[in-house]
């Protein structure tokens, strides 16, 4: 075979193009990653790779720096390594040669360490260019001093998403401590604006921007879960970014524990996003022949957050795993009812659901052992004899004789000090020291690397799978993780415990393939793409109250399409924030995710049942489109004012909510454009008169007239007058392509072309 010393590879794919260059057999870097470039042959990627290479400034080493996915000190970078570790004081700076790539399990070629010092020196060498569409590329590499391999692997999926992971592996007789690997790609350095998240209980995902400045720009989680202030995406753009343009570049680390995003700018101007796990001290020691790999830290490219966010949305609407069949409306027992279990209540609660159109009824938490509050029986997962003295049985065949699926609230990984299982197995609570950490809702995590703790839930699982006909569990998490240490040494245990959390997950998956799980976590507190490789939904926060849930939601889509989000129609008053909301508006704002209701519908009177149907049918109606059109959101400049929609994908029809948040400092909003359509198609306009209304003197000319036609051209650019409405207040917007509705009235026609 060819022994190949310098090439490129060039992949192409959703818009977005990914060239790595390999130069004198070290590891490969990124010399372009952002909009397709359009063919290029050998002689074209050798120019684009040089022309990238700066000069040398002073007092820096005496070749330009050529960075990689894991960045090498040895090779004069001076920022954060990609791989912080040791033998005990030595092999600390590892310097990796490249010996073997497959694209897409084809093998590419043989690459050898050919003494080339220098890139000038590989660029005379002469290159060999692989260009293709999406696909995947493996590297092999090691470091014989270091005693180290590497297998790098680095994909550019259909949607234009990349995303990379690392494989370490210990090749000596020596253990080896890692103590970091971050995986890493270059942005642009007019990238000078970033975007990422913070938050709290009941407040996820609030957005923050900053300028880039000289130096390290770290986000850490540091919970033992994803956590409520996770930065979930952390982008770098063009100074002024919005929803619909600028350039942006961002990074999400997928795993469900101790994490870290970062963006880190050097003297050189340099410009680095990364991310990879967070280990804490002694975590991962590899002995000989073991090996260590990262979470995938996934990159994505826009013009704007709405392209970056679709991008990701048609990448996991692409999965195998992703739901398939239609998102069910779903009720949720918690804010009806809370620990107050009582049959004749649940079955009318029921009654009830099923008369307004849900399809899936959950009950939460207060159905097991001793737990009538949140101080006792978690982790005691035996169906309570005192509450149900006939076990759920009853409850499920109501459910069931209703047409609604059975959904049950459990909280695997969490354990009551006050508790049967606390009592019989304190040595399963996770700990650093011989007492036990502070505790936290009243609970302890319980340890699930433990074989013996693993096995117990695993098959108190099993039990309530085999015996009741459940199709969705509700899966909560609802603690940090502290002074977790695991096993007899109390070595740190974050690692081991999401590790131990995704293959608990995947075992009930393999065994119950229709079973459908939520990830909640005091909210949403685990939120991230390691969670949703094996999970159907996220609860997205505990917060229900629409005008919170309005930014939360808003953020959220930003990583998690509308299908996988749990929105809750809420109670009037909210159980968070003690604010009262029409129906319309707490229904408008769950009307663009995963429907759901968390309210006592044995409050509401007949005229309000009737209502929440009409809503859920107006959900029902639309869910396809909904579940598996483009997000858009606006750029606005009065921030009391939102407008977000989904598009299908042939433009044939839209659905936009426009809100009013506060009390604007103008008298009114002037025309409101609707983004994504198609410029040259008519389409009809008209608002959903559902529930409450602008009042007549607040409503623009054309709304009462019913319907308003107007080129996508019109309508995205120049826009319409939009009522003027009170805070808390919002209409919905139903957009239908004009051939669109013709295509529909003929004999077997259907909406889609153009």
């Amino acid at each position: 075979m060819t022994v190949v010393s310098d090439f490129g590879l060039l992949l192409r794919s959703g818009g977005v193009a990914l060239a790595l260059d390999v130069r004198g057999g070290g590891l490969p870097t990124v010399v372009h990653w952002g909009p397709d470039l359009g063919d290029l042959d050998a002689v074209g990627f050798g120019a684009l790779a040089d022309a990238g290479i700066a000069s040398v400034a002073a007092s820096e080493v005496d070749e330009p720096v050529q960075l990689s996915l894991l960045p090498e000190h040895s090779r004069g970078w001076l920022g954060q390594p990609g791989i912080s570790g040791s033998r005990d004081g030595s092999a600390w700076s590892p310097r990796f040669t490249t010996t073997g790539a497959r694209l897409d399990g084809k093998r590419l070629d043989v690459l050898a360490d050919t003494g080339i010092a220098s890139p000038a020196e590989a660029r005379a060498s002469g290159r060999t260019l692989v260009s293709c569409g999406a696909g995947r590329v493996v590297f092999e590499a090691s470091d014989r001093v270091a005693g180290l391999g590497l297998e790098l692997t680095v994909e550019l999926t259909e949607s234009g998403v990349v995303r990379c992971r690392a494989v370490l592996e210990n090749l000596e007789p020596t253990p080896y401590r890692l103590d970091e690997l971050l995986l890493c790609l270059p942005v642009p350095p007019f990238a000078a604006e970033t975007l990422d998240f913070a938050g709290r209980w009941g407040r996820e995902r609030a957005a923050q921007r900053q300028q880039v400045g000289v130096g390290l720009h770290r986000r850490e989680g540091r919970h033992g879960r994803t956590g409520l202030d996770a930065a979930t995406l952390l982008f770098a753009g063009e100074p002024g970014f919005g929803f619909a343009s600028g350039e942006v570049w961002g990074v999400h680390t997928a795993w469900s524990g101790n994490h870290v995003h970062q963006l880190e700018r050097d003297l050189g101007g340099r410009l680095l996003l990364g991310g990879g796990e967070l280990l804490l001290p002694g975590e991962i020691v590899l002995e000989p022949g073991d090996r260590y790999t990262s979470p995938w830290v996934y990159g994505v490219h826009g013009n704007g957050l709405d392209e970056a966010a679709r991008r990701v949305h048609r990448l996991l609407r692409a999965r195998q795993q992703h739901p398939r069949s239609p998102r069910p409306v779903t009720l949720n027992t918690w804010e009806a009812v809370y620990f107050d279990h009582d049959f004749d209540v649940l079955a009318e609660l029921a009654e009830l659901a099923a008369s307004v159109g849900v399809e899936r009824f959950v009950l939460d938490d207060g159905w097991f052992g001793g737990r009538r509050n949140d101080r006792a029986g978690l982790g005691d997962w035996t169906v309570s004899s005192e509450v149900w003295p006939d076990g759920l049985h009853p409850l499920v065949d109501r459910v069931r004789g209703l047409g609604m699926q059975f959904g049950l609230w459990v909280e695997p990984e969490m354990v009551n000090p006050d508790s049967e299982l606390a009592r019989s197995h304190p040595e399963w609570i996770m700990s650093a020291r011989d007492g036990w950490p502070v505790e936290s809702r009243h609970q302890q995590v319980l340890d699930l690397a433990h074989p013996g703790c693993y096995a117990h839930i695993r098959d108190a699982l099993v039990a309530l799978l085999d015996e009741y006909d459940i199709s969705y569990l509700k899966w909560d998490h609802n603690r940090d993780l502290v002074d977790a240490g695991s096993g007899p040494g109390r070595r740190p245990g974050v690692h081991r415990q999401t590790a131990a959390f995704y293959r608990l997950v995947d075992e009930l998956k393999a065994r119950y393939p229709h079973l459908e799980i939520e990830s909640c976590s005091s909210g949403g507190g685990r939120v991230d793409l390691g969670a949703l490789e094996r999970t159907d939904r996220v609860w997205v926060s505990d917060n229900n109250d629409p005008l919170d849930r309005g930014d939360i939601n808003r953020w959220t889509t930003q990583l998690v399409p509308p299908e996988l989000m749990g929105t809750h129609i809420a109670s009037a008053r909210s159980h968070t924030t003690g604010r009262t909301h029409s129906l319309s508006y707490r229904a408008i704002t769950a009307l663009f995710g995963h429907l759901g209701i968390e309210t006592d519908l044995r409050r509401a009177d007949d005229a309000e049942l009737a209502e929440l149907a009409d809503w859920v049918a107006l959900h029902r109606r639309h869910r396809e489109l909904l579940h598996d059109g483009d997000l858009v959101r606006l750029d606005h400049p009065d921030t009391s004012l939102s407008l977000e929609g989904v598009v299908a994908h042939d433009r044939s029809r839209a659905l936009y909510a426009y809100s009013s948040r506060a009390r604007s400092p103008l008298a009114g909003a002037g025309r409101i454009r609707l983004p994504g359509l198609a410029p040259h198609r008519d389409y009809r306009v008209e608002p959903v008169r559902l529930g409450e209304q602008p009042d007549a003197g607040d409503r623009p000319a054309w709304w009462d007239s019913g319907r308003l036609v107007l080129t996508g051209a019109a309508l995205g650019s120049a826009g319409v007058a939009m009522p003027a409405l009170h805070p808390e207040q919002a209409v919905v917007l139903e957009v239908t392509a004009v051939d669109a509705e013709v295509f529909a009235d003929l004999p077997g026609g259907d909406q889609g072309t153009s």
